[in-house]
C-alpha cells in the first residue's frame, strides 16, 4: 500500500522534499494501525535519504530507521575497526547450510558497530544507533588471479532498530519489494504522464496511486492467490471479466463465463463488498 506520494518539479535530487514526505508518511501510517501500542515501525530507505532532516522526522515521528550509508571516509574507518572475530556468516547467494554445525557455508558475512549518525553536528540532530555491514569477497580485483590477501566488498546501513545483527541485515535487503511497487506503476498509470502541466500531472500521480492501492486491496480480498498479484494480473483475472448484466423482474442479474478459473477469486470479492452486514445477536 502507497501512503504518500509527491510530483516534484524539475530535475532534482532525491532528498528534495523527503523531510516533509517522510512526516506526512509516518503520519498516516500512525491513523492506520491497529496492531497493538508500543510497535515501531521501520523506515527503510537508501542512501539518498541518510540526512538529517529525513532521518530526524522519522525519529520525531517514534520510527525506527534503517538507512543505507554512503561509504566515506568516516564509514570506511569504523568499518576498519571492526575486530575479525565480530563477523557472522549469513544466507546469502550460492549459500549452503551445514546441518552438522547448524551453520551457513557462505560468502556474505554482517557484523555491526554502534554508530552515533550525525556526531560532528549539533547535539540535537545526532541520533545514537548501529552501524550493521555486509561483507562479500571482491572477485573483480583481480579476475582469475587469486590475492596474497582477501579484499572485501562493503554495504553498510545505519539503523536504531532493536533487530538483531542477522535479522536487521535481512530486513534492510528488503527494499525490492518497493522496486516491484516502482515496476509495478510503471507498467501502467505512470508509463507516461498526460500533460505537460504540472498541477495534472501532479493529480494524474494522486489517482495513479489511488488505482493501485484499491486493486491491490480487491486482490487481498480475494484470498491468498492473488494477494501479491500485479495489478495488470488482477485486473486481467478480476476486473476485465466479459460478463452480461440482465435485468429481470427489477432485479439485476450479472451472467459470468461458464468453467471461468476466477468465479470463487472473484465471487468472494463481490460478497466481501456487497454482502449486507450480519444481523446484530439478539438476547
Amino acid at each position: 500500500m502507497i501512503v504518500a506520494q509527491r510530483l516534484r518539479k524539475g530535475s532534482c535530487g532525491s532528498p528534495r522534499g523527503a523531510k516533509r514526505l517522510v512526516a506526512d508518511a509516518l503520519a498516516t501510517v500512525k491513523k492506520l494501525r491497529t496492531d497493538p501500542a508500543g510497535a515501531k515501525v521501520l523506515l527503510r530507505a537508501d542512501s539518498a535519504f541518510y540526512g538529517r532532516g529525513t532521518i530526524g522526522a522519522a525519529v520525531r515521528a517514534g520510527a525506527q530507521v534503517s538507512v543505507t550509508v554512503r561509504l566515506n571516509t568516516l564509514i570506511r574507518t569504523t568499518i576498519a575497526a571492526i575486530p575479525d572475530d565480530a563477523w557472522t556468516t549469513i544466507q546469502y547467494t550460492d549459500a549452503i547450510f551445514d546441518e552438522t554445525t547448524s551453520t551457513w557455508i557462505s560468502r556474505a558475512e554482517v557484523a555491526e558497530v554502534p554508530f552515533t549518525a550525525f556526531a560532528a553536528g549539533k547535539k540535537a540532530d545526532q541520533v545514537p544507533g548501529r552501524l550493521v555491514v555486509r561483507r562479500i569477497p571482491d572477485l573483480n580485483t583481480h579476475p582469475g588471479q587469486p590475492t596474497l590477501f582477501d579484499t572485501w566488498r562493503f554495504h553498510a546501513f545505519f539503523t536504531t532498530s532493536t533487530l538483531d545483527t542477522v535479522t536487521a541485515d535481512k530486513t534492510h535487503r528488503g527494499h525490492a519489494l518497493m522496486e516491484q511497487v516502482h515496476a509495478d506503476l510503471k507498467n501502467s498509470a505512470l508509463a507516461h504522464l498526460p500533460s505537460g502541466k504540472f498541477t495534472a500531472n501532479a493529480a494524474w500521480l494522486v489517482l495513479a496511486v489511488m488505482a493501485f492501492n484499491l486493486t491491490r486491496a480487491a486482490g487481498t480480498l480475494t484470498g491468498t492467490t492473488l494477494a501479491k498479484a500485479t495489478t495488470a494480473t488482477i485486473r486481467r483475472k478480476i476486473v476485465h471479466v466479459p460478463a452480461r448484466v440482465a435485468s429481470s423482474a427489477r432485479k439485476l442479474s450479472l451472467h459470468l463465463p461458464t468453467g471461468w478459473p476466477w468465479e470463487d477469486a472473484w465471487t468472494k470479492l463481490f460478497t466481501g463488498l456487497c454482502a449486507p452486514p450480519p444481523t446484530a445477536a439478539t438476547t
